[in-house]
């Protein structure tokens, strides 16, 4: 007997943006679109939000213009992913991205904060992040209490990932002013 074949049919950004119009999703519902798949959110925990929080407070102390500073909201990569990183630094835009979401041309840097999540951010999103030419992407590891920066993109990876320790200090590749120490964004 012949095995039925089982298709996947990918949603898009559009098909996701229709379902959310139309009350797919509850309000609190904390889902993303990956590859074509809608993904649930990791709850955030109270050390997870610190240090977005806390990150989200020394960035506005960073005398850039030319920035905007983003907190959970999403980034379209391509036509079937629209994560939304815990940060995501992008280029300035009067209208404050309006009528359009950033794209990987716009984003200068990308940080999530990872504790369940850190085996799949590390493996689909960051290299996803890299096929869509962001600059740079942080990885804040929770379980290992480190934090790692890749940069130089090259289709689906980065050409450097430096990895930083407590008692040592993150320094951007690509914003050198973004300079903090690993013990502070931990706590």
């Amino acid at each position: 007997m012949i095995q039925p074949v089982s298709k996947r049919y990918p949603f898009t950004v559009q098909m996701y943006h229709v379902m959310a119009e139309h009350g797919a999703f509850a309000p609190d519902e904390r889902v993303e679109l990956f590859e074509g798949e809608i993904i649930d959110m990791s709850p955030i925990g109270s050390r997870h939000a610190r240090i977005v929080d806390f990150l989200n407070h020394f960035l506005r102390s960073i005398e850039r213009t030319d920035v905007i500073v983003r907190i959970q909201n999403p980034v379209i990569l391509n036509d079937l992913s629209e994560p939304q990183p815990d940060i995501s630094i992008v280029r300035y835009r009067d209208d404050f991205y309006k009528d359009s979401l950033p794209n990987g041309s716009d984003v200068l840097l990308i940080i999530e904060v990872s504790d369940s999540s850190i085996e799949f951010d590390r493996s689909r999103k960051t290299p996803k992040y890299a096929s869509a030419g962001i600059p740079e992407a942080w990885l804040i590891d929770l379980e290992a209490e480190r934090i790692e920066v890749n940069s130089m993109p090259k289709e689906t990876t980065y050409g450097l990932v430096r990895i930083y320790q407590r008692g040592e200090d993150v320094v951007s590749e690509t914003m050198p002013e973004l300079k903090i120490s690993v013990d502070k964004v931990l706590g």
